[in-house]
């Protein structure tokens, strides 16, 4: 689209101006058109400023998810990002393992202001308001072992504590294995999915979604989530735009996977240091059997080393587990 195109020019130029004949040109289009591409972007709330010497500049912009804006973020990355922001969609997750089953590459991220069918581990429903929260999910096709596909949501939970702190300075923790916590509550969820070849059950693509609290006040989230969920702009006290989160979610991302596999020592350490998990009394559930344990650390496969009341070591690869202090556990 034009105006995805046009936007994505103007973000490039940061406070500079861009003349319109420049745009033109650049996009192979008439001068006209440009004009009529930057009415259409002020109609939408985007404060473009005008001088007859000098063309445009992008002054303000809304809260709003344009392609052209995160993608101007993105230029001379690893992956060849393509990026689709859709106004709703039953699941992002779900809306990129369509496209991946028609042959879709690797660096499609789906972006939507809101979901109709969102959802976590486990089949649970994530709450997806329409506008305040980031709702975002990218197709990769790593060629490694199965193992090493395992531990890409941890690698994930890392990257995406990394654009919340370079977007807005927030410090995230991690709750094993992948929902983020600021301020004793969470903030987002990750779900990775893979999709197998049907004979030889060999990974044909990862999908990671991400669903982060944004601009949910305690009242979007309702009296059963509100003591465990929370948001950016709430812990901040300030809004958070996400189009700006949206780039610095796919700037890491895409540093994540240049350095998967073989910069896992780096990865590793970070999800530790920024685990909430290790060191507390957990309950591991087990369909309807709650065993009580203790955290005791991430071995090197992030999985979660938990030791019973006695005295046996578990180490825990994948289920529910319960942390006391956090998300309403006690």
């Amino acid at each position: 689209m034009l105006q995805d195109d046009v936007l994505a020019l103007l973000r490039e130029a940061g406070a500079d101006y861009r003349s319109g004949e420049a745009m033109s040109r650049a996009l192979g289009v008439s001068r006209a058109a440009v004009w009529k591409a930057v009415e259409a972007l002020r109609g939408a709330g985007y404060g473009i400023l005008s001088s007859p010497s000098r063309g445009y500049r992008l002054a303000s912009a809304p809260d709003d998810l344009r392609a052209g804006e995160i993608a101007a973020a993105l230029a001379g990355r690893v992956v060849g990002w393509e990026v689709v922001c859709l106004d709703t969609v039953d699941s992002t997750n779900s809306e990129v393992k369509r496209r991946a089953a028609g042959g879709a590459p690797e660096g499609l991220a789906v972006l939507a202001d809101g979901q109709t069918g969102g959802r976590g581990r486990r089949g649970r429903p994530f709450q997806s308001m329409p506008g305040k929260g980031l709702y975002c999910s990218v197709l990769l096709r790593p060629a490694c072992p199965p193992e090493e596909l395992g531990q890409l949501t941890a690698w994930t939970a890392v990257a995406v504590c990394r654009a919340i702190r370079d977007c807005c300075g927030a410090e995230c923790g991690i709750k094993w294995t992948n929902d983020l916590i600021l301020g004793g509550r969470k903030v987002c969820g990750i779900l990775t999915e893979l999709e197998l070849e049907a004979e030889s059950a060999a990974a044909l693509a990862v999908v990671a979604g991400i669903g982060i609290n944004v601009g949910q006040t305690p009242a979007d989230f309702g009296p059963e989530l509100a003591p465990a969920a929370t948001s950016l702009s709430q812990e901040l006290r300030r809004p958070v735009r996400r189009a700006e989160l949206a780039a610095a979610l796919l700037r890491a991302l895409d540093e994540m996977y240049a350095a998967f596999p073989a910069g896992k020592p780096e990865y590793l350490a970070e999800y530790r240091r920024r685990c909430v998990t290790t060191g507390r009394e957990v309950v591991l559930l087990r369909g309807k059997e709650r065993v009580t344990a203790f955290a005791e650390e991430i071995d090197d496969r992030f999985a979660l080393v938990c030791r019973l009341p006695g005295g046996g070591r578990e180490t825990v690869t994948a289920g529910e587990v319960s942390v006391r202090g956090l998300l309403g556990y006690v």
